[in-house]
């Protein structure tokens, strides 16, 4: 069922973004209800024609939204943009610093012409020494100490997807709800103005090791990589189940403990006196996982799950992407989504991990071909333009 009455109704969002932060961010905002209007140039985002790893990137990080293209090379398309910006609540853009000036629309000429107005930009890094960086998410992974936590001192891994360019949008996101917010309350002269935000994908991912940052600061003991950390639990791995399958499988409480061992006949573990607490069983996993590991290799990893579920215990076969669209929950009704891409395909896509009183988001949303409606907006604007001016002369 499509939500309805969404919070964002009558927002509207010019977005100047590509690649993935800056469009995840306009994503959002536009499944929570905003207008977003994507101005690309006459080439189009570049996203558009991605392929392999790329491909997926334009469609799914721009449903939902119009399209608009503009020459800001030519004087009138630059004064269209200020036309289109003074209708807008919110701008988002993601270039270098000093790079939307040459076109007119650098922080001072726009909070000059648009006071009201919302910007955010999503950068490589905020304020600062490194500022002027460009920034990719794996060398903000390297950077910060998560490939080295992914992976190993000897091998650093970077996360298997754009998780700092996605969170980096999700955080923009947050930013402007509490600017509109600010804004909408009035507490203050200053807050019935605009807000200027900037966005940082380094600092986005020095927010996801903080944990790791935290723990030396507090102990003085350089945090363990999680192939090499030591384990909180006494089983908390993966393992081989019949028919070359395998599942990671958590017991974290005593009273999974007490119904693991008693459910797969490891009954010798519970009348071990060396291993009546947590700690001594940490400290005898050595033992211990070899032994449980014989007995998985029994089960197929079907009937595991079924009776891992039934003893509320966690557990999960390891999945490929592929996999998932297959999997009984992620097909739930408003599990995926239907949209439909630039060139009329249609593609499934998991919804927004929220429910809106009790309705997923997302269901319908289309890519624009590029600059589909540019002429619209044009008539929209000159609309609008000649509205005014008749209240105007009627005042």
């Amino acid at each position: 069922m499509p939500a309805t009455g969404l919070p964002l109704e009558g927002v509207r969002v010019v977005e100047m973004t590509h690649m993935v932060m800056g469009p995840t961010c306009g994503m959002i905002l536009a499944q929570l209800g905003a207008e977003v209007i994507k101005v690309e140039p006459p080439a189009g985002d570049k996203t558009r024609s991605l392929g392999g790893m790329g491909t997926a990137f334009f469609p799914l990080f721009n449903r939902g939204k119009r399209s608009v293209v503009l020459d800001f090379e030519r004087a009138e398309d630059r004064e269209f943009m200020h036309g289109l910006l003074a209708t807008a609540d919110v701008f988002l853009e993601n270039f270098r610093d000093g790079q939307l000036e040459k076109q007119g629309l650098g922080a001072e000429e726009l909070r000059r012409r648009h006071p009201h107005l919302i910007i955010a930009g999503h950068k490589g890094f905020l304020s600062g020494p490194y500022e002027h960086r460009p920034a990719l998410d794996e060398v903000v992974q390297m950077m910060s100490g998560l490939a080295a936590m992914t992976g190993t001192k000897e091998k650093p891994q970077r996360v298997g997807s754009s998780a700092n360019d996605i969170m980096g949008g999700m955080f923009g996101v947050i930013s402007i709800l509490a600017a509109l917010y600010q804004k909408r309350a009035g507490a203050t002269d200053g807050a019935k103005q605009g807000a200027d935000i900037r966005i940082g994908l380094f600092e986005n991912c020095l927010f996801l090791v903080a944990q790791h940052m935290v723990e030396y600061e507090m102990t003085g003991n350089k945090p363990r990589s999680m192939p090499e950390r030591e384990h909180a639990w006494p089983i908390y791995d993966i393992f081989e189940a019949a028919n070359e399958n395998r599942i990671f499988i958590g017991v974290v409480t005593e009273g999974h403990w007490q119904s693991f061992c008693s459910e797969f006949g490891l009954q010798e573990l519970l009348d071990d006196p060396t291993l009546r607490t947590t700690t001594d069983r940490i400290f005898a996993r050595g033992r211990i996982i070899p032994r449980v590991a014989e007995e998985i290799r029994r089960w197929d990893v079907k009937e595991l799950s079924a009776r891992l579920d039934a003893l509320n215990i966690c557990f999960s076969p390891i999945n490929r992407p592929e996999d998932l669209f297959d999997d009984p929950h992620v097909l739930r009704s408003g599990g995926l989504v239907n949209n439909v891409n630039a060139n009329g395909a249609p593609f499934r896509v998991p919804a927004l991990p929220i429910e809106w009183n009790g309705a997923n988001l997302g269901e319908g949303l289309t890519v624009a071909p590029l600059g589909a409606d540019t002429a619209a907006i044009r008539a929209e604007l000159e609309t609008d333009t000649q509205t005014t001016r008749a209240a105007g002369r009627r005042a």
